[in-house]
């Protein structure tokens, strides 16, 4: 993590700005990241987003400074990264491991599409990475879904 640290790729520890947990019958305190929004309890948010006549799509430092630069612009907390280069067509895989979560990509230059995965938990905003991508990629067209990840069950009363 020191290597990833001296460029700039860690941004820090995670957020602060989490609610506190009870972790155990010993009365410690944990952070909880799990998310509370219209009512419903969920662990976080994960976008699959299709970027469809993209370009940049065969160059893995480039695509690993802007999954970096999108984490980071998300809220999220960089733990590492690691990116592959395929030959001969060039495409790309790789994954941003987060303390929030993670985001991963798979590029098919010789289509011109690219797949990322972003799932966050917490105080992140996953739909903040989506322009820090487009600004690289260029896509005529980005598709994005989004689902609430780890929905707790309605309590039934007894």
């Amino acid at each position: 993590m020191n290597a990833l640290a001296q460029l700039g790729m860690v941004s820090g520890h995670p957020r602060d700005n989490q609610t506190i947990a009870p972790a155990s019958s010993h009365h410690e305190e944990c952070k909880d990241y799990f998310i509370e929004r219209d009512g419903e309890r969920y662990a976080g948010h994960h976008l699959l987003i299709d970027f469809w006549d993209a370009t940049n799509l065969d160059d893995p430092a480039k695509i690993d400074a802007t999954l970096c630069e999108a984490a980071v612009t998300a809220g999220a907390t960089i733990l590492h990264s690691h990116f592959h280069h395929f030959s001969p067509n060039g495409g790309v895989s790789g994954v941003i491991v987060l303390a929030e979560s993670h985001i991963s990509i798979h590029t098919w230059p010789e289509r011109n599409f690219a797949a990322v995965d972003v799932f966050m938990c917490g105080a992140c905003d996953p739909n903040l990475t989506i322009p820090v991508m487009q600004r690289l990629f260029q896509a005529d067209r980005v598709v994005a879904q989004e689902e609430r990840r780890g929905r707790e069950p309605a309590k039934i009363a007894a």
